[in-house]
């Protein structure tokens, strides 16, 4: 049993949340953050950078399936994905669940983010570390981004910490002008952009810089129980139609064809769809 009894999220200054910790598994001070893994009580292992919580083993699949599936569905026929960030290897584990994927490129800039995941949590990647069509590369997302070609990608999954320290270069004009430069002509883009009823502003500004890329500028929430304080919103901006296009029996029929139907326990045609229909307190921070 650890010495340390609890572990208290330092995310909000007047607001938190709490874990009873049975186990500290690793704790280093990286070149980029401060990484914690931990056994909960009760949501298993938690991964913390910088006192904030990333993922848990208990409600990881809410979030990873929402960043995952729903930009590849509503694309309809991405083959080439690259993944920012997402150093615990889940969000690639589900970008490989779709048969028509034959490329997926993720960039982490903290290699000691993956080796811990790699120990710690190999839950949350599975095999996909190992999968021929991963490639994974410990760099900066931002400079791979700028050098590699046009029309590269269909989907672009950015699964970074909130805009501040080594996030905050993934919000920026230049980010978003250089990943439309490298997306193909349907291609679309997507990140997390917090949760509005704490971080508003977190998504009102990163909208307003998508549209300066892109035409097609939306978002969708997922409601992930240790992301506090509502609904996580994912901004979403699209090269080609907009993204709530889709009704439910085409997204349906794209993940009958993608083979993940049936497969997920956050994620369904519905859902996909529905999660589009956002409450108006969300909604008024999107560009009108």
């Amino acid at each position: 049993m650890t010495s340390r009894p609890w572990f208290d999220e330092t995310l909000y200054e007047g607001w938190g949340q709490r874990f009873r910790i049975v186990r500290e598994l690793a704790t280093l001070k990286s070149d980029f953050q401060d990484i914690a893994i931990f056994e909960s009580q009760t949501h298993g292992r938690v991964l913390a950078l910088d006192g904030v919580v990333q993922i848990t083993e208990r409600d990881e699949f809410v979030y990873q399936e929402m960043i995952a599936h729903v930009p590849l569905l509503a694309h309809g026929a991405a083959k080439s994905v690259l993944i920012i960030g997402a150093g615990d290897g889940a969000v690639l584990r589900r970008v490989l669940q779709h048969t028509g994927v034959r490329r997926a490129v993720m960039v982490e800039i903290d290699g000691e983010v993956i080796r811990l995941a790699r120990e710690f949590l190999p839950s949350l990647a599975g095999d996909a570390w190992d999968d021929p069509r991963a490639e994974v590369i410990v760099g900066d997302g931002i400079d791979y981004v700028a050098s590699a070609a046009a029309d590269a990608f269909d989907v672009i999954i950015v699964d970074s910490t909130d805009p501040i320290g080594v996030g905050e270069v993934l919000f920026s004009d230049d980010f978003y002008a250089q990943s439309a430069r490298v997306l193909t002509a349907n291609g679309l883009i997507v990140n997390q952009c917090g949760v509005p009823f704490m971080q508003a502003d977190e998504l009102r500004q990163t909208s307003l810089r998508r549209a300066k890329s892109f035409p097609h500028v939306s978002a969708y929430v997922a409601a992930v129980p240790t992301y506090v304080g509502g609904f996580m919103t994912l901004g979403v901006a699209a090269k080609g139609q907009g993204l709530a296009d889709a009704d439910v029996e085409l997204i349906r029929a794209r993940a009958t064809a993608s083979s993940i139907l049936g497969k997920t326990q956050y994620w369904t045609p519905e859902i996909h769809v529905g999660s589009f229909n956002l409450p108006p307190y969300i909604a008024a921070h999107l560009p009108g």
